[in-house]
């Protein structure tokens, strides 16, 4: 009886709870009698309270504004006003084909969706409802209060801004949270949201220059609909790049870079958002004339744009100047910008600055207390943001400009990225990381008065709505982010399904791809979503998405067949003396380049290549140089690099070349038996592939940018794999090792190598210093007699070079002899 009576309780319960008040009763009377076993009415009594709760639990109602009119008060100045009625009209549009109007009075047989200010307290003769709860006696700027409120058979959604951007914001969060189907838009009757922004700056650079990945081929409308969607979720500061110099212009422009500049400041404008640039200087600023020429360009540029707040000036990236020329330039600058913006201001970044040139700038600061200059932007290449705010005087701003663009290369790259993705997705793919940038935020926020970002393309999109709904909000959950981020993209039907899709494809991309069988489930994942929704394949959000799933998919299967074929080419290099010199490499090479002749599922490869020409077409993504005419390989290229190799055939195709050169036999064969060792030294004996997680066992030390030097030759570099990567100064852990044995200790890389084990610095019996040439020492049998040894390697003074040239270590053996 209890069996079927729990399955009433939970697996029909919509369709057979009109039974349970007579159920209910008649357990009820046989409990009170006893004529049901203790133990038993004990489990009867807890099924009765669940039935209870599941009776009594009551969904919130929701209201359909379908028929709903527009009242906007007329406290909200122009052309903000105008900006209110447009996005709520047309998102609604959008998604519901309802054009919802607007009107001058109210009508009570309609439902009524009322824009005002808290300081207007009415709205055409009707009481604005007031804060009653609020300490401060009223909302803070830019804030909002979203209240349902019926009165009789009056039914009216209130957004009441703080102030004229506090309305935009509210309806943001209005179009956000409402259910909009075809034909349908409704609310709960329980809204009642009080919500105001956590830090004063939270806005994206999407700036119209060639580097960029998309925002090139862009138009005005395209623009202003991405800076609107981007206002929804609480932006309010655009970035533009408005100063190029030659190479910025781009084949993909259809509007000048000079129109584009006055249009987005323009958009800014209507939306009351606050219009930043960037505006670095790559002369000589010692130089008088080419100074004056800077001045007279960033004045023109001031004369020209109708609104602008803040300007930008990177210290360094580009950029060489000393601050002793940077400080009286910006000075000027700000002489000439509030002629024509009075509440504009200045900024500066440290970037690339040297501690002499650190110092002397906050020395400045101190002696002369410039009021001109707004605050300091905090970017890569700056000093800690921590210590920025300690060492600025608190008069000054300080403003987080974190890159949430790229994968590699950069100031926050990607967690444990395996090498077959850091090889083809590379520096700017696709790249939705939701938890790990909520927790950038999250460390850093702390210390600034906002963020604008650093981005070069709409593949961040995910990216830009987490790090402003947690510039408004550090409290909120990354999933709710994303679940809202969902419904008003794609489809409130579906919003949570999609945003755990998100989630998974972020999983995707932590720790070795050869292991992470979560991808194929993702992959079954997004198919089923995009099955189910065919009216999606033009959204280009979407498209990103579905995109990323396939592609990360291909490049695991190609990894794993790849890697295969390798070991089974090694196999055959076994047999070398059956085989004969010529006739073993030329097998070995068949074997390995079958991933070319013959591919692997290249149906995934099609829609990848469909993915993008759909992408190309709907927003200009170029994800390739020669089809789509990328600035260049790194910028988003991934449909270049999604057949990069994965093995090391390109290396064995110019080993074998080499080999074939050689004088001897038995140089050859010694040759071919490296090659075919190299990643399997034998029994008792060790390999590390130093920054490749996927193969560096001992490896205790970790360089999340280790594949930097995987873009030799444009990013298809012939070097062995394991050369791409590298770390300056491993540690490495060896235990379970023989405590008779002697051992061999086996370096590559290039530069110098100057190892310690166990804290004993070693001398080498072969020391050469070129890529993929090795370094030998013998490791004392002292040192092994505990059966463990620790590896570290000094760091040589090179502070007279490039960091690129820095020594650095690729491979390490430990070899048993």
């Amino acid at each position: 009886m209890f069996l079927n009576f729990h399955r009433l309780s939970f697996d029909t319960f919509d369709k057979q709870k009109h039974l349970f008040p007579a159920i209910t009763g008649v357990l009820i009377k046989l409990c009170k009698r006893k004529m049901i076993h203790t133990s038993f009415r004990q489990c009867l009594w807890m099924a009765l309270l669940m039935i209870f709760i599941n009776c009594t639990h009551v969904p919130a109602q929701e209201i359909n504004l379908a028929r709903a009119n527009i009242l906007i008060s007329k406290d909200i100045p122009a052309p903000v006003h105008g900006t209110c009625i447009k996005v709520l009209q047309e998102e609604i549009e959008k998604r519901t084909s309802i054009r919802i109007k607007q009107k001058s009075q109210w009508d009570l047989s309609k439902t009524t969706i009322a824009l005002c200010l808290e300081s207007s307290k009415q709205l055409l003769g009707r009481d604005i409802p007031q804060m009653k709860n609020n300490a401060t006696g009223g909302l803070n700027p830019e804030g909002f209060h979203l209240l349902y409120q019926k009165t009789g058979n009056e039914h009216i959604c209130w957004v009441i801004g703080a102030d004229k951007r506090g309305v935009l914001f509210g309806i943001g969060a209005l179009l956000r949270n409402a259910k909009m189907n075809k034909n349908r838009i409704s609310i709960t009757t329980s809204l009642d949201v009080f919500s105001a922004p956590v830090y004063p700056i939270r806005g994206h650079q999407i700036g119209y220059r060639n580097t960029a990945n998309s925002y090139d081929a862009w138009s005005v409308a395209q623009y202003e609909q991405y800076i609107r969607e981007l206002m929804i979720f609480g932006t309010n500061s655009i970035e533009n790049i408005p100063l190029g110099g030659k190479g910025d212009e781009s084949v993909h422009m259809g509007v000048s870079r000079q129109q584009m500049n006055v249009e987005i400041s323009k958009i800014c404008e209507a939306y009351d958002l606050n219009y930043w640039v960037w505006t670095p200087a790559t002369i000589d600023l010692s130089d008088k004339t080419l100074r004056e020429k800077e001045i007279q360009k960033h004045n023109d540029f001031y004369r020209d744009t109708p609104r602008l707040t803040d300007v930008f000036f990177p210290g360094g990236d580009p950029g060489h100047n000393h601050p002793r020329e940077v400080m009286p330039f910006l000075k000027e600058l700000h002489t000439n910008l509030i002629k024509y913006h009075p509440d504009a201001g200045i900024w500066i970044s440290l970037q690339g600055f040297s501690e002499e040139q650190i110092d002397y700038f906050y020395k400045y600061l101190d002696d002369e207390k410039p009021t001109w200059l707004r605050g300091v932007v905090s970017g890569p290449s700056s000093p800690p943001i921590a210590e920025t705010r300690f060492r600025l005087p608190k008069q000054y701003k300080h403003r987080h400009y974190p890159d949430i663009t790229h994968n590699v290369r950069c100031d926050y790259p990607a967690l444990n990225f395996d090498q077959a993705f850091a090889l083809t997705i590379g520096r700017e793919g696709i790249n939705p990381q939701p938890e790990y940038y909520a927790k950038i935020h999250r460390d850093y926020a702390q210390f600034t008065d906002g963020f604008v970002s650093y981005s070069d393309g709409c593949h961040d999109d995910v990216n830009k709505i987490i790090w402003s709904q947690r510039g408004w909000d550090p409290e909120i959950p990354v999933r709710d982010i994303l679940v809202e981020y969902c419904r008003f993209f794609f489809d409130p039907r579906d919003d949570q399904t999609m945003a755990d899709g998100i989630l998974a494809l972020e999983k995707n991309w932590f720790g070795p791809l050869k292991a992470n069988g979560s991808v194929e489930t993702t992959f079954a994942y997004w198919n089923d979503l995009e099955k189910k929704h065919p009216g999606l394949a033009k959204d280009w959000r979407w498209l990103l998405l579905v995109m990323r799933a396939n592609y990360d998919t291909y490049i695991r299967r190609r990894l794993l067949h790849e890697k295969d074929l390798e070991r089974k080419a090694n196999k055959i290099l076994e047999r070398v003396d059956e085989l004969g010199i010529e006739t073993a490499m030329k097998a070995s090479l068949e074997k390995i380049s079958e991933a070319v002749s013959k591919p692997i599922s290249q149906h995934i490869h099609k829609r990848i290549k469909t993915y993008a020409e759909d992408l190309f077409n709907i927003i200009g993504l170029q994800t390739s140089v020669e089809l789509y005419q990328a600035s260049n390989a790194q910028r988003g290229c991934i449909l270049d690099f999604v057949n990069h190799p994965l093995n090391n055939r390109w290396w064995y195709e110019d080993e074998y070349e080499k080999i074939r050169a050689m004088g001897t036999d038995k140089e050859k064969k010694e040759r071919l038996e490296l090659i075919r060792t190299w990643e399997n030294p034998g029994k008792g004996s060790y390999y590390d592939d130093v920054s490749n997680i996927a193969n560096s066992p001992h490896v205790t030390t970790t360089v999340y940018d280790a594949v930097d030097f995987g873009w030799w030759d444009s990013g298809y570099s012939r070097w062995r794999l394991s050369s791409l990567v590298y770390q300056n100064d491993p540690v490495l852990e060896y235990e379970n090792l023989d405590p008779n044995g002697r051992y061999l200790m086996r370096i590559t890389g290039s530069g110098e190598a100057l190892l310690r084990i166990d804290g004993q610095r070693l001398e080498p019996i072969k020391y050469d210093k070129g890529l993929e040439t090795f370094k030998e020492f013998i490791v004392p049998r002292s040192l092994v007699g505990d059966g463990k040894i620790t590896v570290s390697f000094d760091r040589p003074e090179e502070s007279h070079m490039r960091w690129r040239n820095y020594s650095r270590i690729s491979d390490v053996w430990l070899i048993k002899k």
